[in-house]
């Protein structure tokens, strides 16, 4: 059994051209609306900051130009009972630091910050604790000096051993009413 099509017929040309203004009006629409805000950061409609799609323009490039050289440093500290001890890495602002400190018995610590050429009174705090260990990132919030106090309150000698690699310049020993200066060589010597 054969059907014969004689009744479909091929679109008109006024209905080609309304089909084609429909899809263009659709295209301009999701251009204007998801489009450009989501892609771009430009919302001509305000729609983009309504849906939070002009959020998504917003990335930042995940590259971090340092001035600095990259170091990289370990220490280990014996204190015995009730003694204490101050490491600090000289930093530029939002100089990136990692960092992974283990004792072998709980300590008392206090990782705080002083910004340079101000002193001790202008000292800030980040945590506080009594552990055995902490890892990390740190992005100084200033240029200073940036590091942490242990204190051993136990009644028996404590090893307390830091790694750290990031972008600082030398260290400072503070112990048994001295300060001492660490040089500390860059990963790779240009």
């Amino acid at each position: 059994m054969t059907i014969e099509r004689d009744d479909i017929k091929a679109p008109s040309p006024r209905n080609i051209l309304i089909a084609m203004g429909v899809a263009l009006g659709i295209g301009l629409l999701v251009l204007l609306t998801t489009i450009l805000p989501a892609e771009f950061g430009v919302d001509p409609l305000g729609i983009g900051s309504l849906t939070g799609l002009t959020d998504l323009s917003r990335t930042e490039n995940p590259f971090e130009e340092q001035p600095e050289i990259h170091r990289s440093d370990y220490v280990e500290f014996e204190l015995e009972p009730f003694q204490s001890v101050e490491y600090k890495y000289t930093m530029d602002l939002d100089a990136p630091m990692v960092f992974t400190w283990i004792a072998d018995r709980e300590v008392y610590f206090d990782m705080h910050a002083e910004p340079a050429g101000l002193g001790e009174e202008y000292a800030e705090s980040f945590e506080q604790g009594n552990d055995v260990s902490r890892t990390g990132s740190f992005h100084a919030p200033f240029a200073g000096i940036h590091g942490w106090f242990w204190e051993n309150r136990s009644g028996r000698t404590v090893t307390v051993r830091l790694y750290a690699a990031g972008f600082f310049l030398d260290s400072t020993v503070f112990r048994d009413g001295g300060d001492y200066s660490r040089a500390i060589d860059p990963v790779i010597k240009l």
